[in-house]
C-alpha cells in the first residue's frame, strides 16, 4: 500500500471521523480556502479507485465510508517506516524523538501505561 499525498489523507481524516459522509459534509470540514465541490468530489472518487474508500449510491450522489481503517492505514505506513529509519526499533524512535525534545516526560508515561495495560 502506497502512502497517500497530503490533501488525500486530510479526505481520509475526515471520512474516519465523520464514519459516512457526502462530498459535501467532507468539503464543509476543510479548512479555509475550501476547495471547489468538484475538487473535492473528483479526490474522492480517486480514493474510491484506489481502494481506500467504499460508495452508497443514492442515485444523483453518492455517500462515502472508509474502506480501510485509519489504524491499519497507518500500522502500513508507519512499520516502513520504522524500519528504514530506526532499525525496526520502537526504542530507537522513542529515543529520537525523546532527545529532540518532542515528547514530554508526561506523554512518556502515559506510553509506558499503555504498555502496561497491554501486557495485562
Amino acid at each position: 500500500m502506497k502512502r497517500l499525498g497530503e490533501k488525500e489523507e486530510r479526505l481520509m481524516q475526515i471520512v474516519w471521523e465523520l464514519k459516512k459522509a457526502f462530498v459535501k459534509e467532507v468539503r464543509e470540514k476543510l479548512p479555509e480556502p475550501k476547495p471547489h465541490i468538484n475538487t473535492v468530489s473528483t479526490m474522492m472518487k480517486r480514493l474510491y479507485d484506489k481502494g481506500f474508500l467504499k460508495i452508497e449510491d443514492f442515485g444523483s450522489t453518492y455517500r462515502y465510508s472508509a474502506a480501510i481503517s485509519k489504524k491499519k492505514y497507518v500500522a502500513k505506513i508507519v512499520k516502513p517506516f520504522l524500519a528504514g529509519m530506526f532499525g525496526n526499533s520502537i526504542k530507537n524512535a522513542v529515543t529520537f524523538f525523546a532527545e529532540e525534545e518532542e515528547i514530554t516526560l508526561e506523554e512518556l508515561k502515559e506510553i509506558m501505561e499503555m504498555i502496561d495495560k497491554k501486557r495485562k
